[in-house]
């Protein structure tokens, strides 16, 4: 009989209809990440994972799930390797649809996270992949900041720094753009392939919209929302934004 270290699991597979919280800045998964697939009705709070190998995918993956609710996460690597060594932080693909991202720290990665797969797949996307990014740290993220294919985005009351390519409408995508603010940041947002976003009250930095305009607006969205203000949204959420909770 040989004895061999326990290895992590690839990724944790997390079913309908379940609830995930981590009782406090203590819980954190290293090296394997978690995968919502063909589920609905998740909730994953106040946990941190980082450094997840490109071969054990992404950090956290939602695909063909509806009513997902991601908050108070903290999603990381390290740049110290090259853009495939890890994969995606937190990515929403496959059809999945009514996603929200809130109050989480996204940082230190290469390719952070994106909203629709592949340029090839709007046969299936298209309808679907309504996400709302909300109350969000992004910090030091080359690229995916995030980005959305075929879907409706809402990012709003979010921090960006040191983010070299920032939020990426294309492939039809429509993007409402609010209460943002950018520091020390290359592109901030930006279309490929007729990506469309409007843009109210930002704060750009040195960077700027080159978005093409679109149509989507917060009435469109079916629900309520509460802006801080392109001016106060750095100290609303740096410090507060991650798995900063207690239970």
């Amino acid at each position: 009989m040989l004895n061999s270290p326990r290895l992590p699991p690839q990724e944790i597979k997390v079913a309908s209809d379940t609830t995930i919280i981590g009782a406090n800045s203590k819980a954190v998964l290293t090296g394997f990440g978690l995968l919502v697939k063909d589920q609905k009705n998740v909730i994953i709070r106040n946990i941190a994972i980082k450094e997840v190998l490109a071969a054990n995918a992404d950090a956290l993956g939602i695909q063909k799930s509806t009513n997902v609710w991601v908050d108070h996460v903290d999603l990381s690597s390290n740049l110290n390797h090259d853009k495939d060594y890890y994969d995606g932080l937190l990515d929403v693909t496959h059809a999945a649809d009514w996603v929200t991202i809130s109050n989480s720290f996204i940082h230190d990665h290469w390719k952070a996270s994106l909203v629709g797969h592949s340029d090839s797949n709007g046969a299936e996307d298209k309808g679907f992949l309504h996400v709302t990014y909300a109350n969000n740290f992004w910090q030091n993220v080359n690229s995916r900041g995030p980005s959305i294919r075929f879907g409706t985005a809402h990012i709003y009351n979010s921090y960006h720094n040191n983010v070299s390519d920032g939020i990426n409408t294309r492939e039809g995508a429509q993007v409402l753009v609010e209460s943002n603010a950018w520091a020390n940041s290359k592109k901030a947002l930006y279309s490929t392939n007729a990506g469309y976003a409007v843009a109210n009250d930002n704060d750009f930095g040195s960077s700027s919209n080159e978005a093409l305009k679109g149509t989507l607006t917060g009435s469109k969205l079916g629900y309520s929302y509460s802006l801080v203000g392109s001016s106060k949204v750095k100290a609303a959420v740096v410090g507060s934004a991650g798995n900063t909770l207690s239970f």
